[in-house]
């Protein structure tokens, strides 16, 4: 008996897949969803508990850990998991750690979107020991072509590799279509041109959003945002600036959609001059918001608090250690944009009790150590959090050189 936990644009499709083909699937997803043919269980634990073999297809690393966590308590001995998100090679050493040494583990995400998931015609890039790739191959080859990339994690590595590229290659078209259409390039005549190049391929592949908007989500902005953040490495000049851009998207609201969407939303950026920036040296944002914005030489920083990047309080009941914090992440967004603290023009505080505003108060001083800027102090009943002591924002000028 098969368990497959995830049931997303991706994972109901292959479930089905999986039935059609004649195994007993048992289904799970956090939000209850059906798959004609398959028993759907009420708890990950449930679903594995008869499982000889268990496919997770999630969003990222915490989902998969958690759920699995859950799961735990029902895997049997022997039971083999298969792994099929992307959650890269970090995320899946972590999970071997944490399964127990008698359940195998096999890392196989895949390459592909909706239709191909529908058609079986996946490519599978499959990591793991050969005695646990040779149990679940069949399986796997139901859903498209299997390729065995090496030992435990090499699926998950290739994964972020090829993503690397295909991510930034549409964010690239992407801002060439809107220097295009800024210099007076005509754009049908653009693509026709991009469209003999070697990249001719991606792009009469997206030509149907270019031309009229992004179709149904195949493949979401904000998980080619959260790929592009796994993937994240010193040599990835290019990737780093597609996943900011992709992060800048999401922020705007754009999560949710296709991919392609992020072809209107540069070139929405181009004609509105504002840019949305959400710095990688900071935490990501929750995507109902910016670090921030800049407009000309204008910089405006959203309120920093002190999460950590699992949306942890950092130092809880500590103004000190939270001021620390919260100096430490201005800073960071400042430096993003060529700036210091000396570039302030004004700063708003947010204490929950005014009577700590001596600690807060020293720990600025230690950060704004010149002429001091504009500033408007206030005491509200509650951070956004509970634990959350204080919320910093400022605006500042980007000099004329940066």
């Amino acid at each position: 008996m098969i368990s497959f936990l995830g049931l997303g644009h991706m994972g109901v499709l292959m479930a089905r897949r999986l039935v059609e083909a004649g195994h007993k699937v048992t289904v799970w997803n956090r939000t209850p969803r059906t798959v004609e043919g398959a028993f759907s269980a009420a708890s990950p634990a449930e679903a594995v508990a008869e499982a000889e073999l268990v496919i997770t297809m999630l969003s990222d690393p915490a989902v998969v850990k958690r759920v699995l966590a859950d799961a735990a308590p029902g895997l049997r001995p022997g039971a083999l998991v298969v792994e099929m998100s992307t959650i890269g090679p970090e995320a899946v050493a972590e999970l071997r750690d944490r399964l127990p040494s008698q359940v195998g583990l096999v890392d196989a995400p895949v390459l592909g979107s909706v239709q191909p998931a529908r058609d079986g015609t996946l490519t599978v890039l499959a990591g793991g020991l050969p005695e646990d790739l040779a149990r679940c191959r069949e399986v796997l080859e139901v859903l498209g072509q299997v390729r065995q990339v090496g030992g435990p994690g090499s699926g998950a590595a290739m994964k972020l590799a090829v993503m690397s590229a295909l991510v930034p290659a549409q964010v690239l078209i992407a801002e060439t279509l809107a220097y295009g259409e800024a210099t007076g390039v005509d754009r049908a005549a653009l693509l026709d041109v991009l469209g003999g190049t070697p990249l001719g391929t991606l792009v009469e592949r997206v030509r149907p959003a270019v031309e009229n908007g992004p179709p149904e989500t195949r493949y979401a902005l904000s998980l080619a945002a959260k790929d592009l953040v796994l993937a994240s490495h010193a040599t990835q000049t290019l990737a780093a600036a597609a996943r900011d851009r992709l992060l800048d998207a999401a922020s705007a609201g754009l999560g949710g959609e296709d991919l392609t969407a992020v072809f209107g939303h540069v070139g929405a950026a181009r004609r509105t001059g504002v840019e949305k920036l959400n710095p990688a040296s900071v935490p990501a944002t929750n995507g109902y918001y910016s670090h921030a914005t800049r407009a000309g030489d204008l910089l405006f920083v959203s309120g920093q608090v002190a999460l950590d990047a699992d949306g942890q309080v950092v130092g809880e009941g500590d103004m000190t250690r939270q001021s620390e914090y919260v100096m430490e992440m201005l800073a960071r967004v400042l430096a993003d944009q060529g700036c210091t603290f000396d570039d302030v023009t004004h700063i708003r505080t947010h204490l929950t009790d005014m009577s700590l505003l001596p600690e807060y108060g020293a720990v600025r001083r230690r950060h704004i150590t010149g002429e001091p800027p504009a500033s408007t102090t206030v005491e509200v009943s509650r951070l956004f959090q509970p634990g959350l002591l204080i919320e910093v924002e400022v605006i500042a000028a980007i000099p004329a050189a940066r």
